[in-house]
């Protein structure tokens, strides 16, 4: 089972940088399944449901949130209708789910949203609650996990691999946008600490530099935009996982405007 995974989707320029490359990439690389995280889809702040039919027309299989989860309040009623699902660590009453079981090619995939501490919402142990859902998942003998986990420190991610290596297939973070170089397969479980954006490659962090660089001069509020034109980056993170469920390759998929995919960078196998 190949699994495409796609860091966070920012604005129109990731939406339109997936349009450009992911079905090319799915037929290129025979992806069997494609997860994303909509966290910043909608203009940099959450999801709509026009925004989320548009990824799911592009070829997206599932997808996943974070902090911007609630963002655009009708994300509730795409919980109940797509393969939509929130952070699984929030609070008990949200609405919504934190773990997806679909089936690939005949085989059960579990996919987790979990969201880490630092900076952070108001959140649930993300550690002890991953504890008990891999416990439940291996009790279903589900064999193919797959966690986002959607957070700011580096430290709680490296955590989470050392915690469950060998007993998920892959394990990527979100939240930061800025893609890591330690692509690795650890005892059968892939990992990157960050899979990096989907969209504006020229500013900060997908968004336009201008309010960034004024809040950081003045320490005043400042509201981000995604700019309309700029220099877009397609990143995604392949996984090839056999019937076991473990992690076999990985390597790094990138594209820009009018520049044909590429592999990027193969992981370090331990």
């Amino acid at each position: 089972m190949k699994i495409l995974f796609l860091g966070d989707i920012v604005g129109r320029p990731g939406r339109e940088i997936i349009k450009e490359n992911l079905l090319k990439i799915r037929n290129l690389e025979n992806i069997d399944y494609v997860i994303a995280n909509y966290e910043n889809a909608a203009h940099g702040f959450g999801v709509t449901i026009k925004t989320a039919n548009e990824l799911f027309s592009l070829g997206i299989d599932a997808m996943t949130g974070g902090n911007h989860t609630w963002d655009k309040k009708e994300i509730s009623s795409l919980f109940e209708t797509h393969n939509v699902i929130r952070p699984v660590n929030l609070p008990e009453g949200a609405d919504g789910e934190g773990v997806l079981i679909d089936e690939v090619n005949g085989e059960k995939i579990a996919v987790v949203n979990l969201m880490g501490y630092y900076t952070m919402p108001m959140v649930d142990n993300p550690f002890t609650i991953m504890e008990s859902i891999v416990d439940e998942l291996e009790r279903q003998e589900i064999k193919h996990i797959f966690i986002d986990i959607h957070g700011e420190a580096t430290s709680e991610k490296n955590a989470l691999l050392q915690m469950f290596k060998g007993r998920v297939s892959a394990i990527c973070g979100t939240h930061t946008h800025v893609g890591t170089d330690d692509l690795q397969i650890y005892g059968g479980t892939g990992y990157v600490t960050e899979a990096g954006l989907n969209g504006c490659f020229d500013g900060v962090i997908g968004m336009g530099s201008k309010e960034p660089i004024y809040r950081f001069k003045t320490g005043m509020k400042a509201s981000y935009e995604v700019p309309k034109k700029c220099l877009k980056i397609f990143q995604g993170i392949v996984f090839d996982l056999d019937s076991s469920g473990k992690c076999i390759d990985s390597y790094k998929v990138k594209a820009y405007d009018n520049v044909q995919p590429f592999i990027s960078q193969k992981a370090f196998h331990h």
